[in-house]
């Protein structure tokens, strides 16, 4: 298999991170994960949404589009936690759709995004995450991060809908859709090999380990 990128997208504890590496160490690829932690934006933004929603989302794409070209430069094959298209179809939507992003704002976003992504190589792959309401209520509260205590099952309802809007029209590369409340990658070793060789059929190659 020649060198590929694959991008993993899904709402919020749908478990775009344990997939991402889990599927990294599987297959010897590289990985690349979400900056949370050292984002200097995002005590402002949960303190007042509406004053720092625009600092916030320019903050991400200028950071998943430095990540994304990154990773895609190297030699092997990577998978990304979280794609760059879902900071404007899903979230920076959603903020402007809650009146926390000005429609001003939000259009000079979007056109920040569009210029910043059309000079981005498209991603091989798009593995799409999904699950019930229900089902990411009860992992975000299991994993109890302080950032998620103001997640209601409305919101996840509403970034649900958006993510069906945008994948209706998605066509840079093949999508592979699974459902993890039925197929458990994270403690059923099967369940990870299920998913592994769906990846590998979807991308159109034998599977090669990669170190």
């Amino acid at each position: 298999m020649t060198k590929k990128l694959i991008v993993v997208a899904g709402n919020i504890g749908v478990g775009k991170t344990s997939l991402t590496e889990r599927i990294g160490a599987r297959m010897g690829w590289l990985t690349g994960f979400e900056s949370v932690s050292d984002n200097p934006y995002l005590p402002d933004f949960y303190a007042d949404m509406k004053t720092w929603s625009f600092h916030l989302q320019v903050y991400f794409l200028g950071h998943r589009a430095k990540q994304y070209l990154d990773i895609a430069n190297q030699p092997r094959s990577a998978i990304l936690d979280r794609s760059i298209y879902e900071d404007a179809f899903i979230f920076a939507r959603a903020l402007h759709h809650l009146g926390n992003l000005s429609e001003r704002d939000y259009m000079a976003y979007r056109r920040l995004f569009e210029l910043v992504v059309n000079g981005l190589p498209a991603p091989n792959l798009l593995i799409y995450l999904k699950a019930p309401v229900d089902v990411l209520m009860k992992r975000i509260q299991d994993r109890a991060r302080g950032i998620e205590t103001g997640i209601s099952a409305e919101y996840l309802t509403l970034l649900d809908t958006f993510y069906d809007d945008w994948l209706k029209s998605f066509d840079l590369c093949p999508i592979l859709t699974i459902r993890t409340d039925n197929l458990d990658f994270v403690n059923k070793p099967k369940a990870l090999e299920t998913v592994t060789q769906r990846i590998t059929e979807k991308l159109g190659g034998k599977e090669v380990m990669e170190f």
